[in-house]
């Protein structure tokens, strides 16, 4: 596996070694071990999968507060999107700060969010399914979100959403008074 770090302090993209033979392909999704040789310290709790029919589905942004110190893996399986990681951790060097990532079914890049970072994703084609693996279990009472527009944030998607939940898009601005950031979250 190939662990590469981001502009973000604690996001990586993992690219998989991919054995091909006759019977097709073969790669490893994760391994404790590697991802640890880069100071990633990542134990599965929880898996999801987010099964997206439609072109532009927009699901975002969502994160946990603490004290969820809830990090994801967020890999592939289907389709194609545009991956936005915001920093929500005051004490980074990189505070409200996002950084994109265009992932496509052929290339098999996972992204590691960390604790205190926000994700949101625009699907870029049709039938794109993502898995989550997480770190701790889902707290509904440490569950937030924001609009995907925000204007403090000022993410530049490719496209507007065609589809998106009432939920995602009732949520309101980000208010930089309950940021969601804490030391544990800072690698």
């Amino acid at each position: 596996m190939e662990v590469c770090e981001t502009n973000i302090a604690g996001v990586y993209l993992v690219r998989p070694v991919v054995h091909r033979d006759e019977r097709g392909e073969f790669w490893r999704s994760f391994c404790r071990e590697e991802l640890a040789i880069h100071d990633v310290d990542f134990s599965v709790i929880q898996s999801n999968v987010s099964v997206n029919p439609h072109l532009h589905t927009l699901r975002g942004f969502h994160f946990q507060s603490p004290p969820s110190c809830e990090e994801k893996i967020l890999t592939l399986v289907t389709g194609a999107m545009y991956a936005v990681i915001v920093d929500l951790r005051p004490a980074s060097a990189t505070f409200l700060q996002w950084e994109s990532f265009e992932v496509g079914v052929g290339d098999r890049t996972s992204i590691i969010v960390p604790s205190g970072c926000a994700t949101g994703f625009l699907t870029l084609a049709e039938d794109t399914a993502v898995h989550y693996q997480m770190s701790d279990i889902f707290r509904p009472e440490c569950y937030g979100g924001f609009r995907f527009d925000d204007p403090l944030v000022g993410v530049g998607w490719p496209a507007g959403p065609k589809v998106i939940s009432p939920r995602d898009l009732g949520f309101g601005p980000l208010n930089k008074d309950t940021f969601v950031g804490s030391e544990a979250g800072n690698r």
